[in-house]
Order: C-alpha cells, then structure tokens, then sequence
C-alpha cells in the first residue's frame, strides 16, 4: 500500500497564524505577571480609599446635609459607585496601552520581532488591545468586589455595569492607542494626558455630583467624555436613575463608535511603522 504526501494537508499555514493576537496577548499577560504585586495592590487599594475617603467621608456629609436623601434620591455612596467604577476601567486600560506600546515600538523594539514572523501588525495590535482590556476587566471586577464588601452596588446590577465600564475602558483604550502608535519617543506625553486630559476628565463628568449642575460653559467637557457617558448608563443601570428619550442608546452609541473610529486609525499605524 503506497502512501500519497500531500503537503497542503500536512501543514496549513493560516493555521498556524490564525490566533496570532492570542500569542501576542499570551506574552504580554506573562510579562504583566511580573509585577502582579503592584497591580492588585493599586487595584484594591484604589477603590478602598476613594470608598471610604469619598463614599463614606464626604458621603456622611450629604447625606446628613440632604436629610438622609443623598444626590438624586440615593445614598451618596451609591451615586458615585458607577463613576468610580468606569474610571477603574479606564485606568486599568490606560496603563496597558501607554508605555508598554512605546516599549514594543521604540525601546526593546519586541513589535518589530514578531512582525518578522507570520504574526501580522493587525495581530499585534489586537493583541495589545485583548491584553489592555484584561487588564481593565481584572482592575473592574476587583473594584466590584470592593463596592460590593460597601453596600454600593446591588448585586443584580454587577453585571450591567461591568459591561458599560468595560465599554468606556475599550472606547478610551481605542484612542490612546491611537496616540501611542504615532509617539517616536516619550517626551511627558503621557504625564500630561495623565494631568490635563485623565483629570480633568474624572472631575468634569458628573463623578461627583450631576453635571447639570455645573455651569454651562463646562459642560461640553462631560459630553465628549467617555466617562460621563459610560457613568450616565451604570447610574441607570444600577438604581434606575431617569435618562432622557432616546439617551441610552445615545451613550451606547457614542462609546462603541469611539472605539471602532479609534482602532481605525490604529491598525494603519501599526502596518506602517511596523513595515520600515
């Protein structure tokens, strides 16, 4: 009995790169295990403080000031819950897309490396990503614990809100890879986004009060916010907070086409300085 060789059987190379991002992503979860330790104690130690230096601090303050009626009908804590959850996210993903993108591309030049192999730019770029929102959805789901250990979530609302979080973490992530795959060299860039973008962001969203009640002038801030959008859905989502017509699925829309434009102008990037 002859047996025929047939090699298109035997090796099929779209296999073999078919889960190209899943391989990139699988390095850098390895390399974030390294310093595993800084990254639970930030993720616990984040929410702990806010919880009880804003949540309980300042809530007892409004709450008391509000004969017991908190912001909006619900107790202080509860109301900035989902904003001090959205912003975990957006954190969580902020840390991945920064600096170890710069490093892929411009220090240890590892991008590059794997590009020289049948793992496309596209791949890689989607690895970045399925990794930076690991990262988030890790830092949420450790920030739900702790909210709810306080009473500030119900249980049925996890959830939903860790699904709008994760949105706004995606949406954000889209948009600083952008910005990161154009970078040559970090020259504070990200200190001053860090300063002049994240903060401004976390304050002018209606984190800690609604926005409605800052004045109009500063208002446009929170619009074009990912936060505010992403906090606007978990406040309904969470205690029933009244949005107006047609405004979920505004939210909804706003923070998923952010994300799809935003990763539109990073897989080009990636092709082209992968390919110098």
């Amino acid at each position: 009995m002859s047996l025929e060789f047939k090699p298109g059987r035997m090796v099929d190379p779209k296999r073999a790169v078919r889960f190209g991002a899943l391989r990139v992503a699988e390095y850098r979860f390895y390399a974030m295990s390294k310093w595993m330790t800084s990254v639970l104690v930030f993720g616990l130690g984040n929410p702990i403080l806010y919880l009880i230096s804003v949540g309980l601090g300042i809530g007892a303050l409004v709450d008391a000031n509000t004969g017991g009626g908190g912001i909006l009908g619900v107790p202080y804590i509860q109301f900035v819950a989902p904003a001090l959850l959205a912003s975990a996210a957006i954190q969580g993903v902020m840390d991945e897309v920064t600096f170890p993108t710069m490093d892929g591309f411009v220090w240890d030049k590892l991008f590059f490396a794997i590009n020289a192999t049948s793992v496309s730019a596209r791949q890689i770029a989607d690895g970045v990503m399925i990794v930076a929102l690991g990262r988030g959805l890790f830092t949420t789901v450790m920030y739900l614990g702790v909210l709810l250990a306080f009473g500030a979530v119900p249980l049925s609302s996890v959830l939903p809100l860790l699904l709008t979080s994760m949105l706004a973490g995606w949406g954000w992530a889209s948009v600083m890879l952008a910005i990161t795959a154009r970078l040559e060299r970090d020259e504070g860039y990200f200190a001053l986004i860090g300063r002049f973008v994240i903060a401004p962001m976390f304050l002018f969203s209606g984190t800690f009060y609604p926005l409605e009640q800052m004045p109009i002038f500063l208002q446009p801030l929170g619009w074009i916010s990912p936060l505010w959008h992403s906090v606007q859905l978990g406040r309904h989502l969470s205690y029933g907070m009244e949005l107006a017509d047609g405004m979920f699925l505004v939210h909804l829309a706003y923070l998923a086409i952010m994300g799809i434009v935003g990763m539109r102008f990073v897989y080009p990037k990636f092709k082209e300085r992968l390919s110098r």
